[in-house]
């Protein structure tokens, strides 16, 4: 019926899909900022980190700190809403958006989202050898 696949259950391979559809939504929230560079009045839009998303969702798993600044708790539910993003030059028509920032922002992403893969793939990779494929 509803069984949960082996994959969701390891909680690395969670862990690199969440990072994944982080770095999807964050994306979309970009290219949303980058369509409205020049709307007046529009105020950039961002996300917050992976990392404080992930936390703030509360969670079923926890991480060992290794070093001060490591995350503490962690969830598999990760609300994701793009919020105004302060700062920035703000333009005559009131708008904050920066394409040079956008475009970096951008960049960052990718490779978020290519770690996220490298890490899923990795995974499986051991999955099929211990299963001796």
């Amino acid at each position: 019926m509803g069984e949960t696949p082996m994959t969701d259950r390891i909680e690395l391979l969670s862990m690199a899909q969440k990072l994944a559809e982080h770095a999807a939504t964050r994306q979309s929230v970009v290219a949303k900022n980058i369509a409205n560079v020049d709307t007046p009045g529009f105020k950039r839009l961002g996300l917050p980190s992976f990392a404080e998303t992930y936390e703030a969702s509360g969670g079923s798993a926890s991480m060992r700190a290794t070093r001060p600044g490591h995350l503490g708790a962690m969830s598999d539910s990760m609300p994701m809403k793009a919020r105004v993003q302060d700062g920035g030059t703000v333009k005559p028509n009131g708008n904050n958006v920066s394409l040079e920032d956008e475009i970096l922002t951008s960049a960052d992403i990718r490779q978020q989202h290519e770690m996220a893969l490298s890490i899923y793939q990795s995974g499986l990779g051991i999955m099929r050898a211990s299963l001796g494929r």
